[in-house]
């Protein structure tokens, strides 16, 4: 049975990002993906940042659904 681990392999080494299979001895097959291994986190400019208010609640919408152009 295959079963797929995903780790990272950097410099002769490995280094596990879920669990580690519980093995002594296996023979493995490797893809390796060639991509970026992280993109930079965005953040906001200096100028912005912490100055934003939350208006209304995050899971109901702030208006009414009579005011949703969308829907009629």
């Amino acid at each position: 049975m295959l079963k797929s681990y995903e780790a990272i392999y950097e410099n002769g080494q490995v280094t596990w990002l879920t669990d580690q299979p519980n093995l002594t001895t296996a023979r493995i097959i490797v893809t390796v993906i060639e991509e970026p291994l992280a993109r930079p986190r965005r953040s906001a400019p200096a100028t912005i940042a912490g100055k934003a208010k939350t208006l209304g609640d995050l899971v109901s919408p702030i208006v009414t659904e009579d005011d949703w152009e969308c829907l009629r």
